[in-house]
C-alpha cells in the first residue's frame, strides 16, 4: 500500500491530551487571523484615504494593462500598516488573505492582490510636485474630519529622531543619539488628529525652516478655513526670530518654550530662593510649585514678549522652566498647566504614529520614497484614530492604545465562506470584544468625510 503523503505536515512538539495525540496543520483554507480589519475597511470607505491620495499620483501605467490601480494598492499597503504588518515583504502571503481581498472589495476565491515589488514600485513613483499635492490631500482629511467648522484649533508641532542603516538620501549623523538618522517634524491637533508629517535630516530645524514649514501648513489650513484661529505649540527649538516674527505677522496665536538663559533666571532669582525655602520647610507637603511672569526678550527677538516662568523645587533642587506666548489672557498658571502642558499628548500621538504603526521604518534608498512611507503610516493613524473615535467617551475604548485596538479589534479569527448570494463570515463564539465590534460598526455612520 503506497504511503500516503500530506501537503502540509502537522506541527511538531504538540503534546497529547489526555492520551489523544494532537495534530496540527495549516490546511484550514479560508480563514483569516484579521477578520476585525472589516471596520477598518469601513473607516476608510468614509474617509476615502486612497482615493485622496491616489488623486494626486499620475498613473504612467498603459491603462489596458492596469491590474491593480494606485487607491488599491495605497489601500491596501495601509490597511496592512494598522494590522500590523508593516513590513512591505508581507503583502507576498497577505495578497491571498480573504478578509484582506474582501477589504478591497475582492471575492475570497478571486485574483490575488498586489505584491511587494508592485508596492515598491509604487513607493518610487510620486515626485516633489506629487508628493506636495498628497502633503495638502492629507490636510485636506484633517479639514474635513470635524462635523462643524471650529472655531480654534490647536497645532502641536514636534520631531522626532528616525534612525536609519543604509545609505537613505537625506541621513544624517546626530552626535546625540550617536546614530545616523532622519528627524521628520510631525503635527497633531489637540485632539490627536495627524495634520502634516515632513522628512528632513537628524538635525534640529532652523528658524528659517521651521519658519517656511509653518507658512504652508498655515497657507493650506486657511484655504480651508479662512477665519479659524490657530494656536502653535511647540518646544523651545521652535522659538526662535523667524516663528515669532511669523506668527504676529499671520494672527497665530503661540505658546512655546524657551530655553534656560541667565538673563531670564535674573528675573527668578528671588522666587527659586524664596520657593526653596518652602520646601524645605514643609518638605512632607511634597514639591512646592510657583508661577511668575514677566516681559523681556532675546536680543535677537524684534520685540519683547509675555514670559512664563514656572519654578518648582523639589528633593533634586530647583527647575525652572520658561515659556513665552502672545496669549494676553489668562494666569501664569493657567497658561502653563492648561494650555502648555497639554502639549505632552502629543508626544503619545507620536508614540502610537511611530512604535505601533511603525513609522520609523523608513528603509527606502530615495527620500521621496521614505516621505510617501510616512504618509502612509500617517493614513493607517487616520484608520484607527477614527475606529477609536467612534468608541463612548466614557470608556476605556476611547483612550486606548492603537496596538490594544489592534489586538482586541483586529487580530479575530474569521473563516470566509463564498457562497452564491452572499459571503459568510463566521467569527468566534467566545470571542470577548464582540460588544465593542458591533456597537463600534452600528456607529460607523457618525464618522465625517
Amino acid at each position: 500500500m503506497p504511503v500516503k503523503v500530506e501537503a502540509t505536515p502537522p506541527l511538531a512538539g504538540l503534546s497529547p491530551v489526555c492520551g489523544k495525540p494532537i495534530v496540527a496543520r495549516f490546511d484550514g483554507g479560508q480563514l483569516s487571523s484579521d477578520g476585525g480589519l472589516l471596520a477598518l475597511r469601513e473607516v476608510e470607505r468614509r474617509l476615502g484615504v486612497a482615493d485622496r491620495l491616489a488623486a494626486c499620483v499620475e498613473d504612467p501605467r498603459a491603462p489596458e494593462r492596469v491590474r491593480h490601480g494606485i487607491a488599491d494598492i495605497l489601500r491596501f499597503r495601509m490597511l496592512m500598516i494598522a494590522a500590523g504588518y508593516e513590513d512591505g515583504n508581507d503583502a507576498d502571503s497577505l495578497r491571498h488573505d480573504p478578509v484582506f481581498k474582501l477589504a478591497l472589495d475582492h471575492l475570497p476565491d478571486g485574483a490575488a492582490l498586489c505584491s511587494q515589488p508592485t508596492i515598491s514600485r509604487l513607493e518610487n513613483l510620486p515626485g516633489p510636485r506629487a508628493l506636495l499635492r498628497m502633503a495638502r490631500a492629507m490636510v485636506g482629511l484633517y479639514c474635513a474630519s470635524f462635523r462643524q467648522l471650529p472655531r480654534r484649533i490647536i497645532l502641536d508641532v514636534d520631531d522626532t529622531f528616525d534612525a536609519v542603516h543604509g545609505g537613505q538620501q537625506l541621513r544624517l549623523f546626530n552626535a546625540y543619539y550617536d546614530e545616523y538618522g532622519f528627524q521628520p517634524i510631525v503635527v497633531f491637533d489637540g485632539e490627536g488628529r495627524p495634520v502634516a508629517a515632513m522628512l528632513r535630516p537628524a538635525c534640529r530645524p532652523s528658524g528659517a525652516e521651521a519658519r517656511a514649514f509653518l507658512r504652508r501648513l498655515v497657507r493650506e489650513i486657511r484655504s480651508h478655513w479662512p477665519r479659524v484661529e490657530i494656536l502653535i505649540r511647540a518646544d523651545s527649538h521652535y522659538c526662535a526670530p523667524d516663528v515669532l516674527d511669523f506668527c504676529r505677522a499671520e494672527r497665530l496665536d503661540f505658546i512655546l518654550a524657551v530655553a534656560s538663559t541667565t538673563t531670564l533666571r535674573r528675573h527668578v532669582q528671588a522666587l527659586e530662593t524664596s520657593t526653596a525655602a518652602r520646601y524645605a520647610v514643609a518638605s512632607n507637603a511634597g514639591k512646592q510649585r510657583r508661577y511668575t511672569e514677566f516681559y523681556d526678550g532675546a536680543g535677537s527677538w524684534s520685540r519683547v514678549e509675555r514670559i512664563i516662568a514656572r519654578v518648582e523645587a523639589g528633593p533634586e533642587g530647583v527647575d525652572t522652566r520658561f515659556v513665552v506666548t502672545n496669549l494676553t489672557s489668562g494666569t501664569a498658571r493657567r497658561l502653563y498647566e492648561r494650555a502648555y502642558c497639554q502639549r505632552g499628548q502629543a508626544e503619545n500621538h507620536l508614540k502610537a504614529w511611530k512604535r505601533h504603526l511603525a513609522a520609523d521604518r523608513t528603509s527606502c534608498s530615495r527620500s521621496s520614497a521614505n516621505q510617501l512611507r510616512l504618509m502612509l503610516h500617517t493614513g493607517a493613524y487616520w484608520l484607527l484614530w477614527s475606529l477609536r473615535s467612534l468608541m463612548p467617551k466614557r470608556s476605556i475604548w476611547r483612550v486606548a492604545q492603537f496596538d490594544t485596538l489592534r489586538l482586541r479589534l483586529v487580530k479575530l479569527a474569521a473563516r470566509v465562506v463564498a457562497l452564491k448570494t452572499r459571503v459568510m463570515l463566521h467569527l468566534p463564539s467566545a470571542y470577548p470584544t464582540k460588544a465593542i465590534l458591533r456597537l463600534a460598526l452600528e456607529r460607523m455612520p457618525r464618522l465625517v468625510c
